[in-house]
C-alpha cells in the first residue's frame, strides 16, 4: 500500500514510524491479543460471532489491514474502514456464561481493546527498535492513537502513557481466564506458527509476545515465566527483526 500524507496522521507522526516496523508490530499484535482475551466480554464477542476457529490467520490479516489503512491510508480510506468496523460491532452482542449481557459497541470494551493494542505496539517498538524513545514521543503516540480510538467509539481513551497504564490497571478486577481463554490463546499462537513466517522464526515471535506481557497477565494465562530464556528470546527476536527490516526495505 502506498503511504499517503493526506490521512489521519502526518508522515512525521510517531504512529507512522511505530507502525512501520513489521517485526515489532508482529510481536506487539500477538501480545495485545493475549491481553484482550482476558476480558470475558471481549472474548465472548470473538467466541460467539467469529470464525476464528477456521480462519485465525484471516482475522490477524484483517487486523493488520485496519492498522495499515488507518495509519498510512488516505483520510477517506481510513474513515471507510473505521465505519465498516463500527457497523460490524453494532451487530455483535450476546450473553456471557454467567448471564451478563455484552455488546461489542460498548465504549468500555472498545477502550480495553484500544489501550491494550496501543500499549503493546509501543512496548514492542521500544524493546526491539527504539529503547531510548523519549517520554514526549511516547505520550505523542497515545495522543495520536486516541484519534482512532474515539472514532471507533471507545471511551475513555488515554491521551498519554501514564493514563494508559492507569486505564489498564482499572480493568484488572474484570479480567478472567478459563477454558475458553486457553482455547483462543492456543489458536492464536498455533495460527502464528503456521502463517507466513514459519518454524523457529515465528516461535520466537510467540515467545517475544509472551515476554512482553505484564507479569500478572502471564500468570493469568498460566504461561511460564521466561526469565531464564529471556536474553535468548530478546536477542533472537532482535536478530530476526533486523533481517525482516532488510527484506521489507
Amino acid at each position: 500500500m502506498v503511504r499517503r500524507p493526506d490521512g489521519l496522521f502526518h508522515p512525521k507522526a510517531v504512529a507512522w514510524r511505530v507502525h512501520g516496523d513489521v517485526a515489532s508490530m508482529m510481536v506487539g499484535g500477538l501480545s495485545s491479543l493475549l491481553l484482550q482475551m482476558l476480558h470475558p466480554a471481549v472474548l465472548a464477542g470473538v467466541w460467539d460471532h467469529s470464525n476464528f476457529r477456521n480462519d485465525m490467520q484471516g482475522r490477524l490479516r484483517r487486523t493488520a489491514r485496519f492498522i495499515a489503512l488507518t495509519t498510512y491510508g488516505g483520510r477517506e480510506e481510513a474513515e471507510a474502514v473505521i465505519a465498516r468496523v463500527r457497523r460490524i460491532h453494532d451487530q455483535v452482542g450476546g450473553t456471557l456464561p454467567d448471564g451478563t449481557p455484552y455488546a461489542a459497541n460498548d465504549p468500555a470494551l472498545l477502550a480495553w481493546v484500544h489501550v491494550t493494542e496501543a500499549v503493546s505496539f509501543l512496548n514492542a517498538w521500544r524493546r526491539y527498535v527504539e529503547p531510548g524513545m523519549s517520554p514526549a514521543d511516547q505520550d505523542r503516540y497515545f495522543a495520536e492513537m486516541a484519534q482512532v480510538g474515539r472514532a471507533l467509539g471507545a471511551a475513555p481513551v488515554p491521551p498519554d502513557r501514564a493514563a494508559a497504564h492507569r486505564l489498564i490497571m482499572s480493568y484488572r478486577p474484570h479480567l478472567r481466564s478459563d477454558a475458553r481463554t486457553r482455547e483462543v490463546r492456543r489458536l492464536v499462537l498455533d495460527a502464528a506458527t503456521t502463517g507466513l513466517l514459519v518454524g523457529r522464526v515465528q516461535a520466537l515471535a510467540n515467545q517475544a509476545a509472551i515476554d512482553l506481557l505484564p507479569d500478572w497477565a502471564r500468570h493469568m494465562h498460566g504461561l511460564p515465566n521466561p526469565l531464564l530464556a529471556r536474553p535468548l528470546v530478546r536477542a533472537g527476536t532482535s536478530g530476526v527483526a533486523q533481517t525482516l527490516r532488510w527484506a521489507f526495505r
